[in-house]
């Protein structure tokens, strides 16, 4: 029975993953061979006496994990001093990074493999294009957003190349070729680069002539380095620094002002510790995947009366349910023991008076760090990325308030996802080894924009929670 129920999660991880991967970006791959050989999962066989036991890989095995969050500054290039005083856009960016046999993730770019081998990519692929106008024009203008389309990626040692081309929403084409090279030495990882956009002139004509001049197709010239140092443990500091040169002729429209682009980057990662790999063992006592199953109730009141216990209840009476699975990919944080997973979820936003069915996903690192008082308990937070297939009611409402006080011209989909928790283990309570591995616990599901802080997730203040109680199962 626990053969085929493997199985059986493996095939519905495998089917439902392609439809995770498009909300990723390309700022910061600071991953080293290394580091990606010391998450490797690995089958593990044990000899116990006559007894062979073969251990079977995770679901998703995971080749790397990461979770980073900096400021990223960028010049605006167009001429906008007489409607602002802004200079240059400033972006609070979360970020995760993933990779396995099926695609990855890059920050905010990512991809699901069509066909590869060792040297070869082909990838249905996404990656979010940044709009550098002033914050306060971002949320009614937008502009920025994850485009898709088909990348191919060559690998020659520490030298990468990758070519793309890609569409916005409305069919405007753009392409790139990009091309580094990684260089390691002691802990630091340094990684230059060059890169070609093409764009169309549907793409310019709109983006920098704003359709009311005709600029006509570009090729546009980037270039810069990025970084990483690696301080301790799982902590890094990460950067990059690029210049972009516009092309002539959109340099020479009127709205715009500048020619060369300066951006930069800066934040700290929790990436893999190079020198502590992670293999699981089939002698562990710890198991590596889990299946999360949860309920959970609507709620207007912020993260910080919830964890007051001073929580209003939704006069809507909203609700969700969640399926979360999680796979281990390291077993320490800073030298401390705290359990680290990657861990993807479909959450499912019943219909109500006010709002029709929604449906969810996320994407996500979670730490859970387990002690004891009485039975063992564990407290977790998880940092990612939530996409909702359209607003839901409570969160519309608090973006936008009864009497539309915050007056956002548009909501965002794609939001920064936080989950706290507190579970406690049900075998020791009832003191039956049969459920050592089960947790019944209590968390909030939290979805928010980062105080306007993030043109990713639109420029806005406010989000949603749910308080959610669930049972957790680990094999």
């Amino acid at each position: 029975m626990l053969f085929s129920s493997r199985h059986i999660i493996r095939l519905a991880c495998i089917f439902s993953l392609p439809s995770s991967f498009v909300y990723a970006e390309n700022s910061v791959n600071v991953a080293s061979s290394t580091q990606s050989q010391a998450v490797a999962v690995e089958e593990i066989t044990q000899s116990e006496s006559t007894d062979v036991i073969t251990m079977e890989p995770p679901a998703l095995s995971v080749n790397q994990w990461g979770l980073a969050i900096g400021m990223r500054r960028a010049d605006i290039p167009f001429a906008v001093s007489e409607v602002s005083e802004d200079t240059a856009v400033y972006d609070i960016l979360p970020l995760i990074r993933f990779e396995n046999d099926y695609g990855f993730i890059n920050g905010l770019e990512g991809g699901v493999h069509l066909w590869k081998n060792a040297d070869h990519q082909v990838n249905v692929y996404s990656r979010f294009r940044f709009n550098d106008i002033p914050k306060e024009f971002q949320n009614q203008i937008k502009g920025q957003s994850f485009d898709f389309g088909f990348q191919y990626r060559y690998f020659d040692g520490p030298w990468e190349a990758d070519i793309a081309v890609l569409s916005d929403n409305y069919k405007r084409a753009y392409g790139y070729t990009r091309a580094l090279y990684r260089w390691k030495y002691d802990s630091w990882t340094l990684i230059p680069f060059a890169e070609l956009k093409w764009k169309s002139a549907d793409f310019n004509d709109y983006y920098y002539g704003f359709d009311l001049e005709q600029v006509g197709t570009g090729v546009s010239a980037s270039g810069g380095i990025k970084g990483a140092y690696h301080v301790a443990s799982n902590l890094h500091l990460i950067g990059q620094f690029g210049v972009t040169r516009l092309e002539d002729n959109v340099y020479d429209l009127e709205r715009v002002e500048k020619n060369y682009q300066l951006e930069s980057f800066l934040g700290i990662a929790f990436y893999p510790d190079p020198n502590k790999p992670f293999v699981r063992t089939a002698g562990k006592a710890k198991n590596d995947e889990y299946l999360r199953l949860a309920h959970g109730w609507a709620t207007p009141s912020n993260i910080g009366d919830i964890l007051k216990f001073n929580t209003e209840r939704d006069d809507e009476n909203n609700q969700m349910s969640s399926v979360f699975y999680g796979t281990q990919v390291a077993d320490s944080l800073l030298t401390m023991p705290i359990d680290i997973y990657f861990t993807p979820g479909l959450v499912w936003h019943y219909s109500s008076d006010v709002q029709q069915d929604i449906a969810e996903v996320v994407l996500a690192i979670k730490a859970f760090y387990t002690f004891d008082f009485g039975p063992r308990w564990r407290l977790g937070i998880a940092e990612g990325l939530s996409y909702v297939s359209n607003i839901t009611y409570i969160e519309g409402f608090e973006l936008t308030g009864e009497d539309g006080k915050r007056g956002y011209e548009n909501s965002s989909k794609l939001l920064n996802y936080l989950d706290f928790s507190l579970d406690v283990n049900v075998g020791d309570i009832f003191n039956n080894k049969a459920l050592a591995q089960t947790w019944f616990g209590y968390s909030i599901h939290h979805r928010s924009g980062i105080f306007e802080s993030s043109s990713v997730f639109g420029r806005i203040k406010g989000g949603s929670n749910y308080q959610t109680v669930y049972l957790q199962w680990h094999f």
